[in-house]
C-alpha cells in the first residue's frame, strides 16, 4: 500500500483544488472557474487509476473518500469559514475507523 500513498495524497490535493474552485464558482459564478474545476477533477481521477491498480477498486475508493472527506472538511473550515457540528465530526471519525478496518492487513487479528 505504501506505493499508492503518494498517488492518493496527490489526487486528494488535486480534488481539494477542484472542490475549492467549485466553491468559488458557486459563490461568484464564471465559466472559467467551472471549466478549471472540471479539468482538475479529470486530473484527480486519472491519478486515482494508479491507486486502483495498487490496491484494488474497493479499497482505493474507500481510502479516497475518507482522505477527501477529512481534507475538504479542514479546507472548508480554514479557507471558507464553515463549521462542522459534533455529529458531523463523529461521522468523520467513523469514516476514518471504517477505512482503517477495510485497509487492515490481511491476517492481522483474523
Amino acid at each position: 500500500m505504501s506505493g499508492v500513498l503518494p498517488w492518493l495524497i496527490g489526487s486528494t490535493a488535486v480534488f481539494m483544488a477542484a472542490n475549492s474552485a467549485l466553491k468559488i464558482h458557486a459563490t461568484n459564478g464564471g465559466w472559467a472557474m467551472l471549466i478549471g474545476a472540471l479539468a482538475l477533477f479529470c486530473i484527480g481521477n486519472t491519478m486515482m487509476v494508479q491507486v486502483m491498480r495498487g490496491s484494488g477498486l474497493g479499497l482505493a475508493i474507500a481510502m479516497s473518500v475518507v482522505f477527501q472527506m477529512v481534507a475538504i472538511s479542514l479546507l472548508a473550515m480554514v479557507a471558507f469559514g464553515e463549521r462542522l457540528t459534533g455529529l458531523q465530526w463523529a461521522g468523520i471519525g467513523l469514516g476514518v475507523v471504517a477505512v482503517l478496518m477495510i485497509a487492515w492487513p490481511k491476517g492481522a487479528g483474523a
